[in-house]
């Protein structure tokens, strides 16, 4: 909350600001909390309202909520006492899934990842477009990339390379590694250097092979049903393409809307049924203790072998030749249940706010399907939109601000908190069966 604070009142000043193109404080949080929270929702025109230096700021802000504020802070120990307190140990162990580890090597190797990963990705960009592609702009488009921000220096996102592979390769490789958690990164990263570096490691963990199957399945699944459905549909050849072209466009969309917020083809020119297929894969997300938000790859696998130990009347999950603990499970079906609550939640208010019900104006411009695509993209921090985030009401702005701070932080997180402020009860209430279903 201290950070997208501060970053409210950095963009805030003239400095970060074209000559001609104030900035309102509410336009100024929002992007704020967007970049802080990697989820790439615009309510401006960021190359025509942001200067140089407010575009700069921006970077900043979004590296910044890529690794998390608590990795920074150890950090910051680590120059200043060359010690980490132990709050911070725990916290960056917990967000990027580091278990028991050396905290000032564990972090190097985190850092060198991102950096490094960034730095090729943001030369290949160059390589390819220089003109558009500017260092600047490279390095912009790399960082928003890996992070899964989804933010572009242009008004259109990328949709000026729709049919180029090349960029279209080098964005969607930077954000699937962003994806898949720094835990993973580590693995690749030790069993690419026979353990040199990285996580010393000969073949993929438990949780790895998880995150990296179920990962490619979605991405895999997406990009099908998208390009069946739009190849079947008619009329819209000019605007998604065609052919090798529409499957170019569906695989990128599928690894965009898992979390990054990129498009390369106008999202309300795709049929209501690649939006819900979007809707899903938004609602899921990246690997755990990664830039990506959902609820999570590890937790949708889950909550599918749940339901499918419950179709075999099995009493244990199995996943990977392993059994999985009943509290994975409990948690797993309490984040279902808040995310879906919190989505149905932010639609019925946004249907509300942006309706002209709240300030009974009468106006009924916004469908229903524009909504909820918006609340599903805030809270998983993916940063697509139906084009709807520049029209939002001061209301609206405010409700997705709140959802995209939720999706950072995690749904789970703020109930422990919440949990946490609770007195324990030390009795159990004698239990009485119900009829269910």
């Amino acid at each position: 909350m201290a950070a997208i604070a501060a970053g409210a009142l950095l963009l805030g000043l003239p400095v970060c600001q074209t000559p001609g193109n104030g900035l309102p404080f509410l336009d100024a949080l929002f992007l704020s909390a967007s970049a802080v929270c990697v989820t790439g929702l615009a309510p401006v025109d960021i190359s025509a309202a942001l200067s140089p230096t407010g575009q700069g700021a921006l970077l900043f802000l979004i590296q910044l909520g890529g690794l998390g504020v608590m990795t920074y802070t150890s950090i910051i120990f680590l120059l200043w006492r060359d010690y980490v307190p132990f709050n911070s140990r725990e916290a960056v162990s917990q967000s990027l899934l580091g278990g028991d580890f050396s905290i000032k090597a564990f972090l190097c190797q985190v850092l060198a990842l991102v950096f490094g990963i960034e730095a090729v990705c943001a030369v290949l960009l160059h390589q390819i477009d220089p003109d558009f592609f500017s260092p600047f702009s490279a390095a912009f488009h790399a960082v928003s990339a890996f992070c899964n921000a989804g933010f572009s220096l242009s008004p259109n996102s990328l949709m000026a390379f729709r049919d180029n592979a090349a960029v279209n390769a080098v964005v969607t490789s930077s954000v699937f590694l962003g994806g898949i958690g720094f835990g993973v990164l580590r693995e690749i990263l030790g069993m690419a250097t026979g353990g040199r570096m990285g996580a010393p490691v000969r073949r993929f963990s438990r949780f790895s092979r998880l995150v990296l199957k179920t990962s490619l399945f979605l991405i895999s699944m997406g990009t099908c049903l998208v390009f069946s459905l739009e190849f079947f549909r008619a009329g819209n050849e000019k605007t998604v393409g065609d052919g090798f072209d529409l499957l170019v466009t569906a695989f990128f969309q599928a690894v965009s809307a898992r979390t990054a917020g990129f498009n390369t083809v106008d999202i309300l020119s795709l049929s209501e049924a690649s939006l819900l297929v979007y809707m899903i894969l938004m609602f899921i997300g990246g690997g755990p203790g990664s830039c990506a938000g959902g609820i999570k790859v590890v937790t949708f696998r889950v909550l599918a072998g749940y339901m499918a130990a419950q179709f075999r009347g099995d009493k244990q999950i199995v996943l990977e030749q392993r059994g999985v603990p009943e509290e994975n499970v409990t948690r797993a079906l309490t984040l279902f249940f808040l995310y879906t609550i919190v989505i149905a939640l932010t639609t019925f208010l946004l249907a509300i706010t942006e309706n002209g019900i709240l300030h009974r104006t009468g106006d009924q411009g916004v469908t229903l399907l524009r909504v909820l695509f918006e609340a599903v993209s805030a809270l998983g921090t993916v940063g697509l939109s139906a084009n709807l985030t520049p029209e939002l009401s001061a209301e609206g702005k405010i409700l997705i601000i709140i959802n995209m701070f939720a999706g950072r932080v995690g749904l789970l997180s703020l109930l422990m908190a919440i949990q946490s402020l609770q007195s324990k009860k030390t009795y159990l209430m004698a239990e009485s069966q119900l009829p269910i279903g």
